[in-house]
């Protein structure tokens, strides 16, 4: 076969036979990627541009559906659009390359007429090494033979040629008949093939998992091949100009010759390096005008393509061909360091840039990930609750890990559930694995506040809790001291320790949200209980605290014995006389809060959890409490089971304390206003948000009012001095979203609690949704899980009366959500379009939240 210019006829533009489905591809045809493919566009764009592309026909996605239903083109109409004798290759073209495709096939044409032929031209050996290939790939990608019986066919101690005769005699000998050798019957067999293939049911789930629709068409490319293979350098690679899991500028790829399509990406075929390399041999070392002129081409595609491109090349005889160009297959990190190098070259514009990373993968940059090249000894999987992977020593309890940290030994905290009184273990460990739980189980929530990479829900495995052991379901056992991963990203536990990659929050991340919130036209704050996460959450530039929940601060074991002696206590003097302890603890708290932020708002949420959180479950816990109180154990088992609630979530808790337990509210708003008092002296005054947790009625908002006022009133009286702070309400119940016109007057702001608002509409626990919820939504019951993206029918609704109402009720009112979704990209769409202030979400989530805003604001200019 002669080695001529493979540029396509530059005159021609007309569909094949009148037949508008099977287009020559030329600078001019008409084409389009959701017609035809991005395969196909991608390779008329690079005959624009001059590139030495083979000779191709394009068949649209009307073509291919046509031919699985049996309708075949006019087979010899696209044969005689290449050279008598070419041989082709035909290749999928999906609207969007990630949805992949059935296989290529190469070597099309080939018989014994042609083998015969390129014997004299490309040598014998090459000759039948093409032959044996097709065949190969022919028997069992479309006559879909027996894959075992044409692997074994060896090549008969070197003799290529007694090793393509047993290969036709194995496909004879299965498919009953001679190998075909009519050119246009083996490319009519190879096209029904693929096409049928990307109709399969298997084919289909597999590209709807990546954001395929379930009619995604396909098109097919026929494409004349260059050997790769022959007399002088021949070969085939691919190449780029960028590492593709860090996004450093860098010549990477592989090159093999005396090969075809990908085999160079192969591993143990011996490929070389592409530029000069100190480990081996390299292309630029071999043919040094072909590597620069692919590195030429390569260049002129992320120019004019405006993308980073892999290109897919073949050297026949020196002579350079390019195939193919797809974006390069990047990490998230990569993606946005190529995205950010695009715009600063001046190729893309700054608010393209900031569309092209996707905001939740931002999460592989703010947490240690497990390398994507290190292998994975698979234990088990959950949940992916928490981002970010971590190694460590397993331990099944909280004062187990406290210990390990105290020696300076990462940990794997392993636990049925977590509960407040674990918090301590949880920031002592580097990752959380539960049996139970779901998106916002206590565990989750609060893995994600710290960073913390956290899997729950791993509900196939067993945890032996009183024996110490992880038990997989094949059987495999892990105990107490052995290492395990978690990876938070995908939800795997991982058994032994894997190469890491670091977080990385360098120039190109912190350039990217700079241009993002240039973007935005909405607020960002995060969820901060302590002034740690404070410091996280400036770190990330959040807007403020949109919630504090105090609650956090009182598990220390120094103030964790003061709260037990206050819910012992039996009159309110002897309450407020204990809570006087706790005062300057809180105190200090949220004085470093509002040192921290800076004059940036922060919004402090009232005691909410029933008081029960408190005190020890065990009769252990209780005897030391017994023992720390000096009380009869007794007294400590009697007030436990007094202050056991049947369902504690809809009991004694939030604004029903506030109203029966008045002196917690009243030590917390003065904590509240003294810190203000002192954070204020040396700076910006602070204007604190005080927020009323569980309202249902207006008449809780008014009587909890009354007392803060009057002990805001009295801390300006002792003190001097006057300051202004704001009074709010957490909606999480359907009541007083619905109600919200009566509470709105009242109050300066409305923040909702989303996590507790799903709850109570849907009738669902947080906690325990998790069990069912995959079933749920793979049933279609739930679109999602409504704890992880806001239900915009339902939930959303009430959101949507709430803000209407409380704009009613108080037309200068701010609103917001400070769920667990205010970090979800959905989400923040919905609070944007109701025309919320600002969202509130996890420290780590705030660049999530941030550039998600962004990419709203610049697809859709001005909120509804």
């Amino acid at each position: 076969m002669a080695i001529r210019s493979y540029c396509p006829h530059p005159q021609r533009n007309r569909p094949l036979l009148d037949n508008p489905n099977t287009t020559l591809i030329t600078p001019t045809a008409a084409m389009a990627a959701d017609t035809h493919g991005g395969r196909a566009k991608c390779l008329q764009r690079l005959i624009r541009m001059g590139l030495p592309v083979p000779t191709t026909v394009a068949l649209n996605f009307a073509a291919v559906s046509a031919i699985a239903r049996g309708e075949m083109p006019d087979l010899k109409g696209i044969l005689a659009e290449f050279e008598p004798g070419t041989l082709l290759c035909v290749r999928p073209s999906s609207e969007d390359p990630d949805w992949g495709g059935p296989g290529a096939i190469l070597n099309v044409g080939m018989n014994d007429e042609r083998r015969t032929a390129l014997a004299r031209t490309l040598g014998k050996t090459a000759a039948e090494t093409l032959y044996i290939r097709f065949v190969r790939a022919y028997a069992t990608h479309v006559a879909r033979l027996d894959p075992d019986e044409f692997d074994d066919a060896s090549d008969m101690n070197g003799d290529r040629a007694k090793a393509l005769d047993r290969i036709l005699q194995a496909y004879e000998d299965e498919a009953e008949e001679p190998f075909p050798q009519d050119p246009a019957k083996q490319l009519g067999a190879v096209l029904r093939s693929m096409a049928r293939a990307w109709e399969g049911t298997t084919a289909r789930l597999l590209r709807q998992a990546k954001g395929a629709p379930a009619d995604a068409g396909l098109g097919l490319v026929v494409q004349e091949m260059i050997p790769g293979v022959g007399q002088g350098e021949c070969g085939s690679g691919v190449l780029q100009l960028v590492d593709p899991v860090l996004g450093l500028p860098q010549v990477t790829g592989r090159y093999l010759s005396q090969s075809q399509g990908r085999d160079a990406l192969a591993p143990g075929r011996g490929a070389i390096y592409l530029a000069r390399d100190n480990r081996g041999s390299s292309l630029e070392e071999v043919a040094p005008e072909a590597f620069a002129q692919i590195k030429d081409y390569a260049g002129q595609m992320r120019v004019r393509l405006r993308e980073e491109m892999q290109v897919e090349f073949v050297v026949a005889s020196g002579q350079v061909h390019i195939l193919d160009g797809v974006r390069v297959q990047a990490s998230p990190r990569a993606r946005l360091r190529i995205a950010v190098r695009l715009a600063e070259d001046g190729i893309i514009e700054k608010n393209d840039a900031v569309l092209r990373v996707e905001p939740k993968a931002l999460n592989e940059l703010l947490h240690r990930q497990v390398d994507p090249r290190a292998p994975r000894d698979l234990f088990g999987r959950g949940i992916a609750a928490s981002p970010g992977a971590a190694t460590g020593r397993i331990v099944f309890e909280a004062n187990d890990a406290l210990a390990a940290k105290a020696r300076g030994e990462a940990c794997v905290l392993v636990v049925r559930e977590t509960s407040p009184e674990d918090v301590r273990g949880m920031h002592a460990a580097a990752a959380v694995l539960t049996e139970k739980g779901g998106m916002t189980s206590h565990a989750a929530v609060i893995g994600r506040g710290l960073g913390l990479p956290c899997v729950v829900g791993a509900s196939e495995l067993h945890f032996h809790m009183a024996k110490h052991r992880l038990v997989a379901p094949n059987g495999r056992i892990l105990k107490a001291g052995d290492i395990i991963t978690v990876d938070g990203s995908t939800g795997e536990v991982l058994a032994g320790e894997p190469a890491m990659l670091e977080a990385s929050l360098d120039d190109s991340f912190q350039t990217l949200m700079s241009w993002a919130d240039a973007a935005r036209d909405i607020g960002v704050r995060a969820n901060a209980d302590t002034p740690a996460d404070a410091q996280t959450a400036r770190n990330f530039a959040a807007e403020g605290i949109g919630l504090c929940r105090t609650e956090h601060m009182f598990f220390d074991p120094g103030r964790l014995i003061v709260m037990r002696e206050m819910i012992f206590a039996e009159t309110p003097g002897d309450r407020a006389t204990v809570l006087e302890r706790l005062l300057p603890m809180q105190r200090d708290d949220f004085v470093q809060l509002f040192r921290i932020m800076e004059g940036q708002p922060v919004c402090i949420r009232l005691f909410d959890p029933p008081l029960h959180e408190f005190l020890p479950a065990t009769r252990a816990g209780q005897r030391d409490l017994a023992e720390a109180l000096d009380i009869p154990l007794s007294d400590v088992i009697r007030r436990v089971e007094q202050m056991t609630e049947y369902n504690p979530m809809l009991g004694l808790r939030g604004v029903r304390l506030g109203v029966t337990v008045p002196e917690i509210y009243d030590m917390q708003a003065r904590a509240i206003f003294e810190a203000t008092l002192e954070a204020s002296r040396a700076g910006e005054p602070v204007v604190p948000e005080v927020m009323i947790p569980l309202v249902s009625a207006k008449r809780e908002v008014e009587l909890v009012k009354a007392r803060i006022d009057a002990v805001a009133a009295a801390v300006k009286a002792e003190k001097g001095k006057d300051f202004d702070y704001r009074l709010g309400v957490m909606v999480e119940t359907p009541r007083a979203a619905l109600r919200a016109a009566d509470i709105a007057p009242h109050t300066s702001f409305l923040s909702f609690g989303t996590n507790d608002l799903t709850q109570m509409t849907y009738g669902l626990s947080r906690d325990d949704a998790g069990r069912f919820m995959s079933t749920y939504v793979q049933r279609g019951v739930f679109p999602e899980d409504p704890f992880h993206v806001l239900d915009h029918d339902g939930v959303g609704e009430l959101l949507r009366i709430g803000a209407e109402r409380g704009r009613q009720g108080n037309p200068n009112i701010s609103l917001s959500i400070c769920g667990e979704h205010g970090g979800d990209p959905d989400s923040i769409a919905f609070c944007r379009s109701a025309g919320f202030t600002y969202v509130s979400c996890s420290p780590f989530r705030v660049p999530v939240a941030r550039l998600a805003a962004a990419q709203l604001a610049i697809r859709s200019p001005g909120k509804a």
